[in-house]
């Protein structure tokens, strides 16, 4: 993302803690050091929103004339945090941890974090990316929808379901095991009281192609007649598999019965199942994380992420 400092003049320490309005330039950011581009790269990497010196905090004054001042280098504003970079100088590090100490005496609201360069995988650790090893980030090609990406859509997708559903008791089926994490979050987000079931099926492949053939492996525990029925899916590719389902539990003579999906790859579509509520429409990629995997790996990724083929191709 783009950004310039915003120099704050004959600010208090009140009226300074108002975060003021980012002015934007085209064009890439000018870096200071590389190591602040490295850190922007990462953070693109993983889809992290993030500003480049977007303010700077009075700490000293001359009567109104503001004596010194601090320009943390990035802001992330899904974390609500300022990062301050530094090296390995220790003459740097004093003084920047000097400045800390005084802004956070004068603006204690503010949440900043002074980094080395060693400490970028501890900082992405704390907000969730601890499962991310080396040999995972090998075999990651690119991260295609990040955990913040994922979990705003999922709150649009909620407050449609709510409205639609409105007075109504509704019944969220899942078909184990990737949609753990998707239906999980999606009921945390409904204004509704809902009731939960879950499925688990095996599919028949014929030379890696799906057949539309399934094997019910679990069964539903509770009967849903009468019942407003939404399957929750992970993801719908070919829609053979879905096609089965649907008709399966509209034999089961539910009061209504729809399709929400996270994830859609249209492009590999056989049989065209309406779907009611779409997170996201994919490429024909193989996507693995928040739930998806590859043999049973990178279920626990906390965004979704693109595959390299060498990675599932062997």
């Amino acid at each position: 993302m783009d950004g310039e400092p915003i120099r704050a003049q004959n600010l208090s320490p009140v009226a300074s803690t108002r975060y003021p309005k980012n002015r934007r330039k085209k064009g890439p950011p000018r870096f200071v050091h590389a190591s602040e581009e490295e850190f922007a790269h990462i953070l693109d990497f993983y889809h992290i929103e993030w500003v480049y010196e977007p303010r700077s905090f009075p700490l000293q004054w001359d009567g109104e004339r503001v004596k010194e001042m601090f320009t943390p280098d990035f802001y992330l504003p899904g974390l609500d945090l300022y990062v301050e970079l530094t090296t390995m100088k220790q003459s740097l590090v004093t003084r920047k941890n000097r400045k800390l100490r005084r802004l956070r005496e004068l603006y204690p609201d503010i949440n900043i974090r002074l980094l080395y360069k060693r400490d970028y995988q501890g900082l992405l650790a704390k907000y969730g990316y601890r499962a991310i090893t080396p040999t995972a980030l090998d075999d990651i090609d690119h991260v295609l929808l990040s955990g913040e990406e994922i979990q705003k859509r999922i709150r649009v997708l909620a407050t449609k379901i709510s409205e639609d559903y409105a007075g109504r008791d509704l019944r969220l089926i899942g078909i184990l095991k990737g949609v753990a994490f998707f239906m999980t979050d999606l009921m945390r987000q409904l204004d509704l009281p809902v009731s939960t079931d879950y499925m688990f099926i095996t599919k028949y492949q014929r030379n890696g192609a799906d057949t539309g053939a399934v094997r019910i492996l679990k069964d539903l525990d509770q009967s849903i007649q009468g019942c407003d029925v939404l399957l929750v899916e992970d993801i719908v590719d070919t829609g053979i598999t879905l096609r089965y389902i649907m008709n399966y539990l509209q034999a089961r003579k539910p009061a209504s019965l729809k399709v929400c999906t996270l994830l859609d790859r249209r492009v590999r579509r056989l049989v065209d199942q309406p779907l009611d509520y779409v997170g996201f429409e994919i490429p024909d990629e193989y996507v693995v994380g928040y739930g998806l995997d590859y043999r049973e790996l990178y279920r626990n990724l906390p965004f979704i992420c693109v595959l390299k083929p060498e990675a599932y191709k062997t």
